[in-house]
């Protein structure tokens, strides 16, 4: 069956073809998003969500999305999707940092260059039949010295125009590295080195609990006479109250912001005072940009919907389409590893301990690990996936390690999960063959080599005569057909253990006949999901 996506804002009419063309379903309702009763009456038929920012989508909203798998939004801000309630559901979100870059990019630079020349202000005086020449006396950005905070994405085009411009370009990023800056033609400085050269400063990062309110009333006093301050990025990044202070003392000469703190901003500190430049959150307020979105996020959800590529996920490690492929033999390994621990493990889990050995240790780790946590966390939860585990074991308290090493062994590559809990260690390990199956080779430290089948039997015991027969006798009594049948032990007359890969799952009756024999230390039949 086709999956299905409901775009509830407005997108281009190229975007809804992306999906189609793809062979997905597709409901275009532009303006759904505004009635969020409809909204969650009509969303659990769907797989996938487009939005843009009119769509709210509230832990109310995803309380009804029962089979939704991804929601895409059509810009950078997420600020309008509950991303926790979504990871609890096990719905991936998606946002497109890519689209609007040069558009964002070049609202900075078109905002740092009216606060200089007070062109607005200017504009409208001259609109009012005023001729006022003196009064709007400007600076040149030639020159001048523009510190960029952040200089990822947006950032790092803003100082390749600055440059452009002759600016001498300082650059407060923790992720840019020195080289990484010479190649950008930019100083790498701290933030109060920054705060204390610049003439004008721009900001180009994420509003997290590191970056919120990062320049207070505290960093504006550092600042030089004269300085304008640029926001194009998120609100709260800057005391709106400690810089409209600033700007009426004249400490700071001009500021151009297109975010504020409260959005829609009605009002602010900021509103009306002169030389303040304010645009209402337009940095990606381009016909290029919103159609580049658009187009992108149609990509990114058809991309996972038909092949499991995870694009620019903001809750969900990234797998890209290749990966996907290679990788696919192997996640579903990851799942199964957990899933043997988690049907086999009935008190607390303190811990998960992930070694990987060989190739898949250079494979995309975190996508993995959440496969295996995911696998682990469906005993207690059904509806659990690779999304939603991580975010449901962090709430337990579990702590959750991974190794990787070269291969150490007969195997190109192997998988290896050990689960703590408070009365023991309970370990697993698996590989994928050259077939593409995912197999069981080692259980408790005893090597076997078992296909991993929907319905399968798990029985322990000593090494004594006797145990195939009894097992495929009381099989066969009972009408259970054995598909696969793998055996192992640590030691001639010690601990055995058996997996029977089964047809259907294994009647209760049968299982009480086995443990009533008192020939195993135990019985248990588990199932896994190999569609």
């Amino acid at each position: 069956m086709a999956p299905k996506v409901l775009i509830s804002d407005k997108l281009s009419d190229a975007a809804v073809q992306i999906f189609r063309d793809r062979g997905i379903e597709v409901d275009f309702e532009p303006d759904l998003g505004k009635d969020k009763d409809k909204l969650a009456e009509v969303i659990g038929q769907y797989d996938g969500l487009a939005i843009r920012s009119a769509t709210k989508v509230t832990p109310t909203i995803l309380k009804h999305a029962d089979n939704l798998k991804v929601i895409g939004r059509a810009g950078i801000g997420t600020d309008n999707i509950d991303k926790d309630a979504a990871s609890k559901k096990g719905v991936i979100v998606m946002n497109t940092p890519f689209g609007n870059m040069i558009t964002t990019a070049e609202h900075a630079i078109a905002m740092m260059f009216a606060v200089a020349r007070q062109i607005p202000e200017a504009s409208e005086s001259t609109h009012a039949g005023k001729w006022e020449k003196s009064k709007f006396m400007g600076t040149e950005l030639t020159g001048k010295t523009l510190g960029v905070i952040g200089a990822g994405n947006i950032g790092g085009i803003v100082c390749d125009r600055a440059r452009g411009l002759k600016m001498k370009v300082l650059a407060y990023d923790p992720f840019l590295g020195e080289e990484k800056a010479d190649k950008m033609g930019v100083e790498k400085v701290e933030l109060d080195d920054l705060i204390k050269r610049a003439d004008f400063i721009t900001l180009h990062v994420p509003k997290t609990e590191q970056t919120a309110n990062m320049i207070t009333a505290e960093k504006i006093a550092m600042m030089k006479p004269g300085v304008r301050i640029i926001n194009c990025a998120r609100g709260g990044l800057v005391d709106e109250e400690a810089l409209a202070e600033a700007l009426k003392s004249g400490h700071v000469a001009g500021a151009a912001f297109d975010v504020f703190a409260e959005e829609p901003a009605k009002e602010n500190a900021l509103f009306n005072l002169p030389n303040v430049v304010v645009t209402p959150h337009l940095g990606a307020a381009t016909t290029e940009a919103q159609e580049n979105v658009a187009l992108q996020v149609a990509e990114q959800m058809a991309n996972y919907l038909l092949t499991g590529a995870v694009e620019n996920a903001l809750n969900m490690p990234s797998v890209t389409a290749e990966e996907a492929k290679v990788m696919g033999p192997w996640v579903k390994l990851a799942g199964h590893l957990g899933s043997f621990i988690g049907q086999m493990t009935d008190e607390p889990i303190k811990a998960i301990n992930i070694l990987y050995d060989g190739v898949v240790s250079e494979m995309n780790l975190d996508a993995l690990n959440c496969g295996v946590v995911a696998g682990i966390m469906k005993r207690a939860n059904p509806d659990v996936n690779m999304v939603s585990a991580p975010v449901i074991a962090k709430e337990r308290g579990i702590q959750i390690s991974t190794t990787n090493q070269d291969q150490s062994g007969a195997f190109e590559g192997y998988i290896k999960v050990t689960v703590v809990t408070d009365k023991r260690e309970r370990s697993v390990a698996g590989t994928v063959f050259s077939d593409g199956k995912p197999r069981f080779i080692q259980i408790k430290g005893i090597n076997i080599d078992a296909e991993i089948g929907a319905n399968m039997l798990y029985t322990t015991n000593e090494d004594v005569p006797g145990i195939i027969g009894l097992l495929g006798n009381t099989m066969g009594k009972n009408g259970v057909n054995i598909a696969n049948f793998t055996l192992g032990r640590a030691a001639v007359g010690g601990e055995a253990i058996a997996l029977l890969y089964v047809d259907d799952p294994i009647p209760g009756d049968v299982l009480k006949t086995l443990e009533g024999t008192g020939q195993f230390t135990q019985v248990k039949p588990l199932e896994f999901d190999v569609a």
